[in-house]
């Protein structure tokens, strides 16, 4: 990071990637197309745009769920499209906890699946539990949880296993506003002390501006990168601030013409 709290390494370059699908009729559809992107080593990044244009097979993409049909990933590590990633942790709209495992279980569960010991891996899961304020909670059952603390634990058990980038589904959106900005904040407390890479999902470009240090919006499907905004304001951001509206009109701008 430089002094502005800008990247100054690159993590991540994506270059003419596509994805085509076949559709129920036999026809191809590109979902995105011609991605060139380039991630730097700890930045937050959103992503927005319509319904349908490629976001979320952009993120799979990325993950390795997804192949791209051209084009590549490279990664610092010299891993790409085809070798091994970086650590990636995945963070959905749906909290995906597993109902018959407590908090505690969960947060675990990722370096239980890696063979850490137990022995080891509650000591590490109960300081996350601390670090997204759930003390008290380890035995509760995601059923008794609200919605702000299943989206807490659901971040702690990505990060536990120590990511190297965190990709974010609209993680936000099935939350209540004020729970929802409780969120933003929290996300940004946590960034701001793992500087973990985050590649962000979202339809709501309040958010995008308020949590990000650029903005990617795609076009309708097949998506292609129509604009990329950088919001150069310091952190925290006050929403009413007149150059959080400037950023916000800049992305509306783009996301109308689309």
């Amino acid at each position: 990071m430089d002094v502005t709290g800008n990247p100054t390494e690159v993590l991540l370059r994506l270059a003419n990637v596509s994805k085509e699908f076949t559709s129920v009729e036999g026809g191809n559809i590109f979902a995105v197309q011609d991605i060139d992107l380039t991630v730097g080593d700890g930045e937050f990044l959103s992503i927005v745009g319509p319904s349908g244009c490629g976001k979320t097979t952009l993120l799979r993409i990325i993950a390795g769920l997804d192949t791209p049909t051209r084009g590549e990933l490279a990664f610092a590590n010299g891993g790409n499209s085809k070798d091994a990633r970086p650590n990636i942790g995945l963070v959905f709209q749906e909290f995906a906890l597993l109902p018959w495992r407590t908090v505690l279980g969960n947060i675990e569960f990722g370096l239980e699946i890696r063979g850490v010991r137990k022995d080891v891996r509650q000591p590490e899961a109960m300081r996350y539990l601390k670090t997204i304020e759930l003390e008290g909670f380890e035995n509760k059952y995601p059923k008794e949880l609200s919605g702000g603390m299943k989206q807490r634990v659901a971040i702690a058990r990505s990060l536990i296993c120590k990511p190297k980038i965190l990709l974010m589904d609209e993680p936000f959106a099935s939350l209540d506003s004020q729970t929802r900005f409780n969120m933003q904040k929290f996300l940004l407390r946590i960034w701001g002390e793992t500087r973990k890479t985050i590649l962000f999902v979202t339809h709501n470009v309040d958010e995008a501006v308020f949590l990000s240090q650029r903005v990617i919006i795609l076009s309708e499907r097949p998506g292609r990168i129509v604009a990329t905004i950088h919001i150069e304001m310091p952190y925290p951001r006050d929403v009413n601030e007149p150059d959080f509206a400037r950023f916000r009109k800049q992305v509306f701008k783009y996301i109308q013409t689309i």
